[in-house]
């Protein structure tokens, strides 16, 4: 550019030299006085101004660039994929109103295992060898082969039950390492979801939980239901389920344990597919307790937890800060300040249930 700018001056100058004339009509090069410090002061004018006009557009050139320049996110999950636009849609959302367009100045790389987390690992080696600028973890499986795929690109973590107890981060206001996100404190809120059950469902002796024992959060949250359940003195009756396969045997088997309620503890296999277990649950006449208010929308009895889309988008603000330079090892892993009760009273009228109203004044959303 500079050679160019150089060359501009160069011409200028000769057309100068060449014998143009001034107003007066005495040739340019002929002028009485100093010709010399006459050309030299028009060489450095022309140059003075040519070397300006070619920094200030370089810089434009250079701000244009980086302003262009696309951030690029992995995400890295166990859904399934028609799942995961459910769970992309609010995460879009949030990054688009913080002023990202995607093909403009931002870039997604997804991977989807379909709830076959065996190949978690493969698909995170994948998107780390794709050196993105940050990695968007969704799920315990998902956020431990993204850890173990790389320690140095920062990972934002989502819908992740007990961060620490996982071993994802030292602590919560101080996550250290390259990961923090958005927890979902199941584990602390499991008390909560037996004891509205329970109240919504008074005459209940045997308590059935559905869970999923390759889940490394399942485990720790079926001890805390078994000993709030022995607080209450409920029975707690468990039934695997390790496969989509695995959910009418497991529900049908409950029924005829003679289950009076069900505890559902949150994991993937029952959130890819909704409608089959509201079809099974109603079919063996179990009240069921869920934690995502979808499941009740589409005909489950209750779910108590946080809103999913808005923990979606607290993820696409933490994705936001790394991309503008902090650090995961700085940013406070956030958890949910609210939860939401939702009820569904067709469900209750269909089992012959009538939920006290110390349960519907609680309620933050009824379906009728």
């Amino acid at each position: 550019m500079l050679c160019g700018i150089a060359a501009g001056i160069q011409r200028v100058s000769a057309c100068t030299s060449a014998g143009e004339t001034t107003n007066s009509g005495t040739p340019s090069g002929r002028r009485r006085g100093d010709p010399m410090r006459a050309s030299t002061d028009a060489r450095r004018m022309w140059f003075m101004a040519g070397l300006a006009l070619g920094l200030f557009t370089w810089s434009l050139s250079a701000g244009a660039q980086q302003a262009t320049k696309l951030a690029r996110v992995g995400i890295l999950s166990d859904e399934s994929p028609w799942l995961a636009a459910e769970t992309f849609e609010p995460f879009a959302h949030g990054l688009q109103d913080l002023g990202y367009v995607e093909g403009q100045n931002i870039a997604f790389e997804q991977r989807y295992a379909a709830e076959k987390n065996e190949i978690l690992p493969g698909l995170a080696a994948e998107l780390v060898a794709l050196r993105p600028d940050v990695i968007l973890a969704i799920g315990t499986p998902a956020t431990r082969a993204a850890k173990s795929a790389s320690q140095t690109i920062p990972i934002v973590f989502a819908r992740i039950s007990d961060p620490i107890g996982l071993g994802f981060v030292a602590g919560l206001a101080r996550p250290g390492g390259n990961l923090t996100g958005v927890s979902l404190q199941l584990t602390d809120i499991e008390p909560k979801r037996v004891e509205l059950l329970v109240t919504a469902v008074p005459d209940v002796r045997r308590l059935g939980v559905l869970w999923i024992p390759w889940l490394p959060s399942g485990g720790p949250e079926l001890r805390e239901i078994e000993e709030v359940a022995r607080s209450l003195s409920l029975e707690v009756v468990p039934a695997e389920v390790r496969s989509p396969d695995d959910l009418e045997p497991a529900i049908l088997k409950l029924g005829e344990q003679r289950v009076g309620a069900l505890m559902v503890v949150p994991g993937p296999i029952f959130t890819g597919h909704i409608s089959r277990m509201v079809e099974l649950t109603a079919k063996a006449r179990l009240p069921a307790m869920f934690w995502r208010k979808e499941h009740v929308e589409a005909g489950g009895l209750m779910s108590y937890g946080t809103n999913y889309g808005e923990m979606y988008r607290r993820a696409a603000a933490y994705v936001d800060k790394i991309l503008r330079g902090a650090k995961p090892a700085d940013i406070p892993v956030e958890q949910p300040t609210k939860f939401e009760l939702v009820i569904n009273l067709n469900t209750a009228k269909a089992l012959g249930l009538t939920i006290p109203s110390l349960i519907l004044a609680r309620t933050d959303e009824v379906i009728e």
